[in-house]
């Protein structure tokens, strides 16, 4: 009895314990779940043989292939073993050199990430937007909120890069943009990072993002910089100062383990004489639109001719392949 009221004394820790507790609940209901189908597909066949009926043997097929699909999607959650896999995320884009072309593609990249989130039923918020000064965008965070966002994500790091005919140049040639994609995991309160107060500037300015009329007219949006590192992180999204702080001061949790795990990794390829060249010749992935069309993943080799299907969100396919060759490397 005493070892149940010391857990329920500490809400915090039992809420968090109970979350992992259904989790693990709902992963062991989804193997059940796949078993009794394997059990269910075994019956029907001993009973199309006996009878000899085809077309339940058809119905056995269909319901194999369903079998396989669902066996394969829960194989891949057991991928999602990181750390921080199963938090939610913060994904920003910055456009590369090229002005114009480059915000456009970043835009676009906007667009397919904003719906990939629908297609896979997470919520995805545009939480800062700087537009471009003719077209596209100079910059943008998304928070994408579901469950093993970060896991899903965290392979789309890196630069993308377009191949195109240009809409914005009057002779139709062929143009090469760049643009970069965050990804960081949002951090619970247990991580221990400290922020002091006296380290972070604070500006605010009227919000020109969504959010209706009540934003415009208040100085609400707030720009967090972070002094000793300069980083910079905005939020403009929410209706008020104190909200968008709150949201803001989040993002700058994120960047900031984001960075002191980069210059840990950074220390350890240095002791074993490791070079990694970061630049934006190094894309992960390219776009073709013209001479032909093609969306292809230079780590997994993962490429499909269907882009128009790929800038709608249709993204699983690449992230998989990732997420397979990265344990495979494993």
């Amino acid at each position: 009895m005493t070892e149940d009221t010391d857990f329920w004394s500490d809400q915090e820790n039992a809420q968090k314990v109970l979350r992992e507790l259904a989790k693990l609940r709902q992963a062991v209901s989804g193997v059940n779940d796949l078993q009794k189908q394997v059990t269910d597909l075994l019956e029907l066949l001993e009973l199309a043989v006996e009878e000899e009926e085809e077309e339940v043997l058809a119905e056995i097929e269909a319901g194999s292939k369903r079998l396989l699909l669902e066996v394969d999607r829960l194989e891949l959650t057991t991928l999602l073993k990181g750390e921080f896999d199963q938090n939610n995320a913060y994904l920003t884009i910055h456009p590369g050199a090229g002005g114009t072309e480059s915000q456009d593609w970043a835009s676009m990249l906007l667009r397919m990430y904003t719906r990939w989130s629908e297609i896979r039923g997470f919520k995805a918020e545009l939480i800062d937007l700087l537009p471009g000064d003719e077209a596209g965008i100079k910059s943008a965070t998304l928070y994408i909120q579901g469950e093993n966002v970060f896991g899903y994500l965290r392979g789309e790091k890196g630069v993308h890069r377009l191949v195109r005919i240009s809409p914005f140049d009057a002779s139709g040639r062929r143009h090469t943009s760049f643009s970069s994609i965050d990804v960081m995991p949002e951090l619970n309160d247990e991580i221990d990072l400290e922020i002091r107060p006296e380290d972070i500037k604070m500006d605010t300015y009227r919000s020109g993002g969504a959010g209706g009329q009540h934003v415009n007219k208040t100085d609400s949006a707030v720009r967090l910089t972070h002094l000793p590192t300069g980083i910079v992180v905005a939020c403009q999204n929410e209706r008020s100062q104190h909200q968008n702080r709150d949201v803001a001061m989040k993002l700058l949790k994120a960047q900031l383990a984001e960075k002191y795990r980069q210059e840990q990794e950074e220390k350890v390829a240095e002791i074993k004489g490791e070079q990694r060249e970061i630049a934006w010749g190094s894309q992960i992935r390219s776009y073709v639109f013209c001479p032909y069309t093609m969306v292809k993943d230079h780590r997994t080799e993962a490429e499909t001719g269907n882009v128009q299907a790929v800038m709608d969100g249709e993204l699983d396919f690449l992230i998989e392949a990732f997420l397979r060759s990265s344990f495979n490397r494993g």
